[in-house]
């Protein structure tokens, strides 16, 4: 990832987090949270803003890269360690990811489609699945 985009990202989240939301709180029709994991190689913690939607108790990312055909570091470094801290507006909390099977993909791919139609172009632009990712808090979350 470039300097540029690094550094974009940074300043992103950091506008998230000053202004609790207000900015940066919803792109392409979804709502936006701060996710952080823990670096597969470095050990150190990441976070990236992305996208989300609600699924009952749960929360749910998608883990499209902008329809790229590799997988986003943040998916790869959940997959390695499932615990991880959110940042929905102005609380913070930690959650334990989960990779969603086939059945449950396709039922949330269904409904992140009809929520923002926007995600078809990325479905299309890679060859990859497009992994659907469940959030459970370990502690009972603010709604956001």
């Amino acid at each position: 990832m470039s300097a540029i985009i690094r550094f974009a990202i940074w300043i992103y989240a950091s506008l998230y987090r000053l202004t609790n939301g207000s900015i940066g709180g919803s792109i392409v029709g979804l709502p936006v949270l701060l996710l952080t994991t823990t670096g597969r190689k470095s050990g150190q913690p990441r976070t990236k803003p992305l996208c989300y939607f609600e699924e009952g108790q749960d929360l749910v990312l998608i883990a499209s890269n902008g329809g790229a055909d590799k997988h986003p570091a943040w998916y790869l470094n959940l997959k390695n360690d499932p615990k991880v801290r959110l940042r929905l507006k102005g609380a913070e909390f930690p959650a334990v990811a989960e990779v969603s099977d086939p059945q449950t993909r396709e039922r949330l791919w269904r409904k992140l489609i009809s929520l923002s139609p926007y995600y078809i172009r990325y479905g299309n632009r890679t060859r990859r699945q497009i992994p659907m990712v469940l959030l459970h808090s370990t502690t009972t979350r603010p709604l956001p």
